[in-house]
């Protein structure tokens, strides 16, 4: 039965790859990455087996490992979904036992790039101990024990919170709550590499203290027990293996329970019909533009892929403070804004098949641009405005907050101009309702990255006139030029826009059949 689990999960590799020789460059683009980690990896064990400190390499290797073996465990909980193509919900009907089902489930984990980067980035690490010929076994040995716990971890954890994660609030909640932890990682990664923890820290002593801590912990005792057996501390370092077993069985027992159940009850997709009322659509026009309008205000606020793509800006400004000064974050508005903007470009492929609607429906192209537009004005100009003030307070510029809010409102508008008509010319392959919005899909069309390449060169180009006005007004600390950069900012974006609008409008009466059909395929 374990055979046969592998076999399927390279099956159903092999299937996907003849089903477009997109998905052949996605695989090859999925391995280069995997190639550069390995790479990266080799290097740094390379200077760690050639340093003689070996509190430096035990610290290190605790750390790395522990993170390594807790990304295994958290990331399905927060990107639910990822690897679906073994999901235990399949074998519901089938009479399988649960303890080979575990075996297979748990080897055909390892089957794709994740999989084995790990496994190779952990042999590896044992080449650090080569002074101790005899403590390379055993680095081989608790490192093959500490992938077997990365993998149960993360299989236990998906198939017990199954029916948690099913839900749409969850998955917003679990995205919502990855993006501060991304936040927080970089921002303490930052202040560590700009020495931000002040010039007295003990950056070694830090990791140091870090380090025996996790040693006795399920994701850090496999990477500690070698260090303990080079020292001589062969008696420790059983007692950290013994924990590592420990864990490992626990984790066995806990999976073996979830799956039983899981079996019995899957999980179950979250109800259709659990709305009250009309929403948006009681509240807006009962007119084709706001139909459409009130739609998009409803993905707005409920489709995690919107969500995401207004919480993952605020994350720009945070790296400029966490790798350079504060006032840098200033000149990234326009970037910042644009991006905002932008986020439109996908909206007709992100509605999927359900796009057929528009094709049917006795509607003008002109008014699907137009509401769309309207909506995502509605979220994103209060938003890019509230960035601006806040980024303007903070950085000592509430003097330029004219000039500062032509440049980011005026490149909202633009933005949402272009990405207006780009919308009604490509098709864009994106993740669909229902997904994993943090996932990527695989295949994606060269003409849609250039395109989007094309589309940020247009934008920059058709904002350059508020860019000059608004960087000499900070500058030369004019209010004259403050104010002008913000008229010629309103101005310039309603323009744009307004032609956006209308010609992407007769862009889409033109190829709406066709973007349906594009998009069909693409599903």
């Amino acid at each position: 039965m374990v055979e046969h689990l592998v076999r399927l999960k390279l099956t159903l590799l092999r299937n996907g790859l003849r089903r477009s020789p997109w998905q052949i460059v996605g695989m090859v683009v999925g391995a280069l990455y995997g190639v550069m980690a390995l790479i990266g990896v080799g290097v740094g064990i390379v200077a760690l087996a050639l340093s003689t400190d070996a509190s430096l390499r035990r610290a290190v290797l605790v750390v790395g490992g522990s993170a390594v073996v807790l990304g295994w465990a958290v990331l399905p909980m927060i990107a639910f979904g990822v690897d679906a193509t073994l999901d235990p919900a399949r074998f519901v009907t089938f009479p399988v036992p649960t303890r080979r089902l575990l075996a297979g489930l748990g080897l055909a984990a390892l089957i794709g790039v994740p999989g084995v980067v790990t496994v190779l980035g952990v042999l590896g690490a044992s080449v650090v101990w080569w002074r101790e010929p005899v403590v390379v076994p055993v680095a081989m040995l608790t490192g093959l024990l500490a992938v077997a716990v990365a993998v149960v971890a993360s299989r236990a954890t998906t198939t017990t919170l199954a029916s948690v994660l099913s839900g749409r609030r969850t998955r917003e909640a679990s995205a919502f709550a990855f993006l501060v932890l991304l936040a927080a990682a970089y921002l303490g990664f930052g202040r560590l590499t700009t020495g931000g923890l002040g010039p007295g820290t003990d950056l070694r002593g830090l990791l140091s203290g870090v380090a025996d801590v996790l040693g006795w912990t399920p994701v850090g005792a496999a990477w500690a027990a070698p260090a303990d057996a080079a020292a001589g501390a062969w008696g420790t370092a059983v007692l950290r293996t013994l924990v590592l077993v420990a864990s490992l069985a626990a984790l066995l027992v806990w999976w073996d329970r979830a799956m039983a159940r899981a079996l019995v009850r899957p999980a179950s997709k979250d109800a259709a019909a659990g709305a009250h009322g009309l929403g948006m659509f009681a509240r807006l026009p009962a007119t084709p533009l706001g139909a459409v309008t009130a739609r998009c205000l409803t993905y707005w606020r409920r489709d995690p892929r919107y969500i995401l793509a207004v919480a993952a800006v605020p994350l720009v400004p945070i790296a400029m403070y966490a790798f350079g000064s504060g006032s840098t974050a200033l000149w990234f508005l326009p970037m910042m804004t644009g991006i905002l903007g932008w986020s439109i470009a996908a909206d007709t492929s992100s509605d999927g098949t359900a796009f057929w609607a528009h094709v049917a429906a006795p509607l003008r192209g002109v008014d699907d641009r137009l509401g769309r537009a309207i909506a995502a004005g509605l979220v994103l100009v209060p938003l890019a405005a509230l960035l601006v003030v806040v980024l303007g307070v903070l950085t000592g510029h509430a003097d330029d907050l004219p000039a500062l809010l032509g440049v980011g409102l005026g490149t909202l508008g633009v933005s949402l101009g272009v990405a207006s008509v780009m919308s009604a010319l490509v098709v864009m392959r994106v993740q669909q309702s229902g997904e994993n919005v943090f996932g990527t899909r695989q295949g994606g069309s060269v003409v849609s990255v250039l395109s989007q390449l094309v589309g940020m060169l247009a934008v920059l180009g058709l904002s350059s006139p508020v860019l000059g006005l608004c960087v000499l007004a900070v500058v030369r600390h004019s209010a004259v030029l403050g104010w002008s950069a913000l008229v010629v900012g309103l101005a310039l974006g309603a323009t744009v826009l307004t032609v956006g609008v209308r010609w992407g409008g007769r862009l889409l009466d033109r190829r709406a059949p066709v973007i349906l059909q594009e998009i069909v395929s693409m599903v």
